[in-house]
């Protein structure tokens, strides 16, 4: 997962297929949890991965692999997490409403662990929000978008700051990261931008800093404001060449970028389409 949040795709694709290999083949021997946590984990990297490239049926197969894993152990964050990882999943193949009920049931199921939760399992549960509140957004459901924020808000405010554990970069950043995204999703285009505009991202793993650059560069878009539009992809783009050009979300973006241009397109959009391969 640290390959995941540096944004080093070429890297994951590469070492994925192998590391799944090991983890099967250890943990296939006994039930050993430190194995079946491995197994578990190195699902949810596949799922995520899979997920940012647009393989939504692959990343489902993942997601479910890595949740049957983590149901083996008596471990709430292992399960939590994995019940994230399958939300994410559902909401990259459109299945917003039972992304919404899932979110619902795996916090119903963490709640009575919360009295005395640790970092990792107040993260987990915050995480667990977010993804929901993404699935409300897409939904249209504001209402659940605003519970499920509040949620994850208050959450952040109990572990206290910014932090990073299993991998979550949960904390008060995320949380306000995840108002910017799902203001875009219900069609809230200024708001995310003036929201986007009062977040330091900084502090933040780099995939964390550059998919909130995807959601501005998308509002951006939506406000016909295309220079700028640009200019946050390619600020993106500095930070995490891989990310940026094999993200589904960004060559849809260039993709449009592109159709909408009457004549050529800028030097600068053409030289990014063409290290996106997306022209000749």
């Amino acid at each position: 997962m640290e390959a995941y949040q540096a944004s080093r795709y070429g890297f994951m694709t590469r070492e994925l297929p192998g590391l799944l290999v090991q983890a099967h083949a250890t943990a296939d021997v006994g039930d050993d949890a430190t194995a079946q946590s491995v197994l578990a984990l190195t699902y949810q990297a596949a799922a995520a991965i899979l997920t940012k490239l647009g393989e939504g049926d692959l990343a489902w197969i993942a997601a479910d692999r890595g949740l049957v894993a983590a149901r083996r152990l008596d471990d709430p964050v292992i399960i939590g997490s994995r019940f994230r990882s399958v939300t994410h999943t559902l909401l990259a193949t459109g299945r917003f409403q039972v992304a919404v009920q899932l979110t619902e049931a795996a916090a119903a199921h963490l709640q009575p662990g919360l009295g005395s939760a640790s970092p990792e399992y107040l993260s987990v549960y915050g995480m667990l929000f977010l993804a929901g509140a993404m699935a409300a957004s897409r939904a249209d459901d504001r209402a659940t978008t605003r519970v499920f924020l509040a949620e994850a808000e208050e959450t952040a405010r109990r572990l206290g700051a910014d932090a990073n554990h299993l991998w979550t970069a949960f904390g008060p950043t995320n949380v306000t990261i995840h108002r910017v995204a799902t203001a875009m999703e219900l069609g809230d285009y200024q708001v995310a931008i003036d929201l986007s505009s009062r977040i330091d991202t900084s502090t933040l793993p780099v995939e964390r800093r550059v998919r909130h650059a995807l959601d501005v560069a998308h509002a951006y878009t939506a406000r016909r404001r295309l220079d700028q539009a640009v200019d946050e992809l390619l600020r993106a783009e500095r930070l995490a060449p891989e990310q940026v050009r094999y993200h589904a979300m960004s060559r849809q973006l260039v993709t449009q970028w592109l159709r909408q241009c009457r004549g050529a397109p800028s030097r600068h959009l053409g030289d990014l389409a063409r290290r996106m391969k997306l022209v000749a």
